[in-house]
């Protein structure tokens, strides 16, 4: 009798791009990143993952997967530097269409994850990452490679050239999450149908946080950024950067004075300038008294942010992922925030009466506020930790879901594995 063979037949790899600001040094970028690529390696470890981004050389180092550079100009500038700078730049933009079509025709999907790339709350130029997201969509879109975006944050732009690239951008693309229910009413007023996109919980809500041991005196962590306002204030970038620089310095001042120790860390590489000069105001005022109680933390990643919060009462920070990532270890915090959606991730914390605008510290009353947060440090570190559970458990339906984009055919095992409670991530 004749025996009959079976062939199985393996599903071949799935190719993964990850595309965006990554590996450039902003903490929180990297921290979605994070999130993003240990849920790609658990669930999808035959995947072949490649990234077009700012930072390929970091991001070599850290993943062992091959790297371009989003921005022809960022990648040659210094070697190409007896050149006229202009011409640089418009030899860029004419190349990157071509050098995204490039990339992308290999990658079977291509993901952004997380940040805020639909966002103009920082100043941003219609033709830097606006025009790269663009040229991604159109990319994409004829060689038939799909794009998702996650859980990304996003603001109305005002009319312009900026307004109009994003919100044809966002229409190329197959999937839309978003960190909040601001983001997605924000692309609905840009004129996105959005009846199919879910709100999910930030991405660095997944993030492993280490152990919070005893704390020594009275320690405040500072979370500096060098705040110039957002696309809109370019005018008064300068003015705007001083007037928060003064407020900083003074609260740091006061903080001192009221007896605290003040730990000052940074949540991009831009912001280490700041941090130096507040640093080097707070040391001048006191050199003759002795040295002032102020540090200058050096962090390179969101691991070794957390690492310096553990070891303090509270924190008072400008950057949406330095308040976040307070938030996630359950530190009662102040925002000193330059946008609308810190706002709305304090209040989903419950902590919503805690909150300044970086464009104009009341000095005065943010030393109340600190002392109130002291004062409640117990109440309001169980009440995140509450609100904590909640947000990590958003985290992994949005894994899920990603995991279904990618395979669609996987979505019966996962929905199945949910519905039993068996872990489908470590979110």
């Amino acid at each position: 009798m004749r025996r009959t063979r079976h062939r199985t037949h393996r599903q071949p790899p799935l190719r993964v791009g990850l595309f965006g600001i990554l590996g450039s040094g902003n903490l929180g970028n990297d921290a979605s990143l994070d999130v993003v690529m240990r849920s790609l390696r658990e669930r999808h470890p035959d995947a072949d993952l490649g990234f077009f981004a700012m930072g390929p050389d970091h991001l070599e180092r850290r993943y062992g997967a091959p790297a371009v550079h989003l921005q022809w100009y960022e990648a040659n500038m210094e070697r190409l530097a007896r050149l006229p700078a202009p011409l640089l730049k418009v030899v860029g933009r004419l190349l990157d269409p071509v050098r995204t079509l490039a990339w992308v025709r290999h990658q079977d999907v291509v993901l952004v994850p997380g940040a805020g790339v639909l966002e103009t709350t920082t100043p941003m130029r219609p033709w830097a990452f606006p025009y790269s997201l663009l040229s991604l969509g159109l990319a994409a879109r004829l060689v038939g490679t799909r794009v998702g975006l996650v859980c990304v944050g996003a603001n109305v732009v005002a009319k312009g050239p900026t307004r109009w690239i994003l919100s044809r951008a966002t229409r190329l693309v197959d999937y839309r999450s978003y960190r909040d229910e601001l983001s997605r009413d924000a692309m609905r007023e840009m004129g996105v149908d959005v009846h199919a996109d879910k709100v999910y919980p930030d991405l660095a809500f997944a993030l492993e946080v280490p152990e919070r041991g005893p704390v020594g005196p009275r320690t405040v962590g500072f979370g500096l950024m060098n705040y110039r306002g957002g696309a809109q204030d370019r005018a008064r970038a300068d003015e705007m950067h001083e007037a928060y620089v003064d407020a900083v310095t003074r609260l740091v001042r006061l903080l001192v004075d009221d007896g605290w120790q003040v730990r000052l860390f940074p949540g991009d590489r831009e912001d280490e300038t700041v941090v130096r000069r507040v640093l080097g105001a707070v040391q001048l005022r006191s050199a003759g008294d002795g040295a002032a109680p102020v540090v200058a933390e050096r962090v390179g990643t969101m691991a070794d942010l957390m690492r310096v919060m553990a070891g303090v009462d509270v924190v008072v920070a400008t950057r949406y992922h330095n308040v976040l990532a307070a938030l996630k270890m359950s530190i009662p915090t102040l925002s000193i925030g330059y946008a609308a959606k810190l706002d709305v991730l304090m209040a989903t914390m419950g902590l919503g009466e805690f909150c300044q605008s970086a464009a104009s510290i009341d000095v005065d009353r943010a030393i109340e506020q600190l002392r109130e947060l002291e004062a409640r440090n117990d109440e309001l570190t169980e009440l995140l930790r509450q609100r904590n559970r909640a947000q990590t458990e958003g985290v992994r339906r949005q894994l899920d879901a990603l995991s279904r984009f990618l395979r669609p055919g996987t979505a019966e095992a996962v929905d199945r594995r949910s519905a039993a409670g068996e872990p489908t991530s470590q979110a």
